[in-house]
């Protein structure tokens, strides 16, 4: 396809970065059918729609994975009538050896256009451009080589995670260790979909938070640590001798968002009680400044995408918990577990559980999961300094009416009379 046919994609290959279209011009002299893909793309850009109708297609054994695109405009470009998505689980971290990495792309080329996205939203690495009879026989081939097929519609999603404790010094547990035990533990759950709607874990090692966990995920486990932070102050010295005691004040002691650190001479002081743990004197001074000894995760709920009450972030559900041995590692499991069996049970049809939790309230959810309250399960910063306290019975929650029925009381009783 000659330039002069697609002019508003040649505008997206000018300037200094490279280009995907670029690409996509140099594989459509080895594939023809991807000169059709570019048509289309260029029609899209004009006329300012989506051309693709979507749907999932169920491989055997498989319930979801495989994002079935149709295109609109079949006639004008018949070759890419269908032009589905095929979702493969990556190994955790997304750590690839060269052998797993052309083994993927010799089935990309056999099977699919040979175009790979590594990856995107949902993590997975995702081969784009077969046909319905070619997306089977690469699930087949796919599967005997010990690859699996990614989640899709209401089930868990294929989870993704920072490298942590195999290449970072600031990951607080072991982050891979966590994904496969949540993958290997709920593989069912990302095959099957029986969810109101989508569900994704992303675990990144540290409050960094390399995997973008707090707003792409509806269950962020974060890194962190308790106590102390580590001090070298040998290594304090060294880093004020080479950049100077105004460098330490305007780069690490003035940014800091609760002033709990101060410079003393060549060393460090920290109010650890009033530390948040955001990392950025530890990003600066990472030599000098490490994690506690103390490590665990912070685990949240609610993240994600636009939809019924737009993008919203994470909050906090779990301020700490210890992630280290098996024991531990069942404990969450079991979390996961109450979550689900509450939300999937009163949550409505397309109903991420975040926004879930802000229909019948963050108070109705935890005592349906059986969490205690913790002041620490905020949304956002305090406006006032003052707490309201309760004498209150056993089993009961600020705020609970006394007699009125729960929201959740009141939900529960209209599904069951619309049964």
């Amino acid at each position: 396809m000659s330039d002069s046919k697609t002019p508003l994609l040649d505008d997206l290959e000018k300037g200094p970065w490279p280009s995907f279209v670029s690409d996509l011009k140099q594989l459509s002299k080895k594939e023809p059918v991807v000169s059709q893909l570019l048509g289309q793309m260029e029609q899209s850009y004009k006329d300012r729609w989506n051309y693709w109708q979507g749907t999932v297609i169920n491989l055997k054994g498989y319930g979801g994975g495989v994002i079935a695109r149709y295109s609109e405009l079949q006639s004008k470009f018949p070759d890419i009538a269908e032009f589905h998505t095929i979702r493969v689980i990556p190994p955790p971290g997304w750590v690839y050896s060269t052998k797993t990495l052309r083994e993927l792309c010799d089935i990309s080329e056999k099977y699919s256009a040979g175009i790979l996205q590594l990856h995107g939203m949902t993590g997975d690495a995702l081969l784009l451009g077969s046909n319905t009879e070619k997306t089977h026989e690469a699930g087949e081939e796919l599967m005997e080589k010990g690859w699996d097929i990614g989640g899709s519609g209401g089930a868990l999603r294929t989870l993704a995670c920072c490298v942590g404790m195999a290449r970072c010094e600031m990951s607080c547990y072991d982050t891979m260790k966590t994904l496969k035990h949540l993958t290997d533990t709920f593989i069912s759950q990302l095959h099957r979909p029986e969810f109101p709607y989508k569900f994704k874990f992303k675990l990144s090692g540290c409050a960094n938070d390399c995997a973008a966990s707090v707003q792409r995920s509806d269950m962020p486990i974060i890194g962190t640590w308790r106590g102390p932070m580590r001090i070298d102050q040998a290594e304090v010295g060294k880093f004020v001798d080479a950049h100077g005691a105004d460098f330490v004040v305007e780069n690490v002691i003035s940014r800091c968002p609760t002033r709990c650190i101060s410079l003393k001479g060549r060393e460090i002081a920290v109010d650890d009680a009033n530390c948040v743990h955001c990392m950025h004197c530890l990003n600066v001074m990472h030599k000098a400044l490490r994690p506690g000894k103390d490590m665990g995760v912070t685990i949240l709920l609610g993240g994600k995408r636009t939809l019924k009450i737009g993008d919203t972030m994470g909050s906090v559900l779990i301020p700490f918990m210890k992630l280290e041995t098996e024991e531990d590692l069942n404990k969450l499991t079991e979390l996961v577990e109450r979550i689900w069996e509450f939300w999937t049970e009163h949550g409505l049809d397309h109903e991420r559980v975040g926004e879930f939790i802000d229909r019948v309230g963050l108070g109705t959810f935890l005592q349906g999961v059986g969490i205690e309250p913790d002041p620490q399960m905020v949304i956002h910063p305090r406006a006032n300094s003052y707490i309201k306290f309760e004498e209150l019975a056993p089993g009961k929650m600020a705020g609970e009416p006394k007699k009125t029925p729960s929201v959740m009381d009141k939900e529960i009783e209209t599904r069951e009379a619309a049964v």
